[in-house]
């Protein structure tokens, strides 16, 4: 072996070590800062009057984070694409440090308003860094990207029984005192990411009609995060009434678990047989539980859903990266989550307009039709005109 040989060689093995490593810690810094805001989910519509707001306010609360991505997504672009990962990552670990105090010590609507808001734009910057660092090298993208939900997953799976636990001692304000020091212990995985800027294309003033990947996302929020999430705790109620809570918030913790035990799975399994593939034959099984859901196999059904969309959620950035490699992936990327937070913030919205006044058959029904009518367009790939930008 030559000399060149054995210089270039092992070449390939640490820029995969290098990936891999920048994906774990970047998904290590959102898991430290998302205990917080699950816990919120969780405290806040049972715990309102304590925190200052009624429970119209509290819906406008848990969807402000959303809302403001939505409108706030191509600032926190510019910004990540100019400074990088690590300052990027600092001051988002910074600003969630500020709301997890906030949600401590203020209460009344105006007061957590802006802690949502700022959230909001901080979940965007480290969720787009996650995704970032995990398709920074095509290969092995999908594999490394469910490990990467499987650590982003770790806090939320732990934060939600030991915070509703711990709240039953000491309230449901002071429990976010505990989840501040959780979330400063994110500054030392930011501290490990590259700081290399990320160029973006120069972009293209005039508006584009959704593509297959947008509708797709946009579905799978607003399905799986509006319909299903809602639906669950109103059809369980009728159902359950005594115990549809603690069902319901079994299946909500059970979600992240998955997402620790099965993302993983998911990535390997779109590494051996494509993610287009695998993406297709999960969605139209997640769609015959939606089909059962509606019908009134509600906790088997959940429980299943729960199941497939942990394989599914590490699917798409490998899609995305794959067909806008280069300097389009970071803005392609966005594009899709900005579409997956619409769905996200509408879903809720129509199952509490909805559900009241149609049959859950029909709800689901239509829904579990349109779901799969998205997956199965995904894997036809029409071509881009040349210099296309998203």
């Amino acid at each position: 072996m030559t000399t060149k040989e054995k210089h270039s060689a092992p070449a390939a093995v640490p820029a995969t070590a290098k990936a891999d490593r920048d994906s774990r810690h970047a998904a290590l810094v959102l898991g430290t800062t998302l205990p917080g805001d699950v816990l919120l989910y969780l405290l806040l519509p049972m715990f309102a009057s304590e925190f200052g707001v009624s429970l119209a306010e509290v819906g406008l609360l848990l969807a402000a984070n959303r809302l403001v991505r939505i409108i706030g997504y191509s600032q926190v672009v510019r910004f990540y694409s100019r400074y990088g990962d690590r300052p990027t990552s600092m001051l988002a670990v910074l600003t969630a440090t500020l709301c997890a105090l906030g949600y401590a010590t203020l209460s009344g609507f105006w007061a957590i308003l802006p802690l949502r808001l700022m959230w909001g734009l901080t979940f965007g910057a480290l969720n787009l860094s996650t995704l970032s660092m995990a398709t920074s090298l095509q290969e092995g993208a999908a594999a490394r990207y469910g490990r990467a939900r499987a650590y982003t997953a770790l806090g939320p799976a732990l934060a939600l029984p030991l915070g509703a636990w711990l709240a039953g001692y000491i309230g449901p304000q002071p429990i976010f005192l505990v989840m501040v020091a959780v979330t400063l212990a994110g500054l030392g995985f930011a501290w490990r990411l590259p700081s290399a800027p990320h160029p973006l294309p120069q972009r293209r003033g005039r508006l584009r009609w959704p593509e297959k990947l947008d509708i797709w996302s946009f579905l799978e929020g607003f399905v799986l995060d509006g319909l299903f999430v809602i639906g669950l705790a109103y059809l369980g109620k009728a159902l359950w009434p005594e115990h549809a809570l603690l069902a319901a918030g079994l299946v909500m913790g059970a979600r992240y678990a998955c997402e620790i035990l099965l993302s993983p799975l998911g990535g390997w399994l779109a590494g051996r047989f494509g993610p287009e593939r695998l993406l297709v034959t999960l969605a139209l099984l997640t769609c015959l539980m939606l089909v059962g859901f509606g019908a009134g196999w509600i906790w088997t059904c959940a429980s299943a859903i729960v199941v497939l969309r942990a394989l599914l959620m590490p699917l798409l950035p490998p899609i995305v990266a794959s067909r806008w490699p280069g300097k389009e992936r970071v803005q392609a990327l966005t594009t899709r989550a900005i579409w997956r937070d619409i769905g996200g913030g509408t879903g809720p919205v129509a199952a509490g307009l909805l559900l009241p006044v149609l049959p859950a058959l029909t709800i689901y029904g239509v829904a579990a039709g349109l779901l799969g009518l998205a997956a199965l367009t995904c894997i036809i790939q029409a071509p881009r005109p040349a210099g296309i930008d998203r």
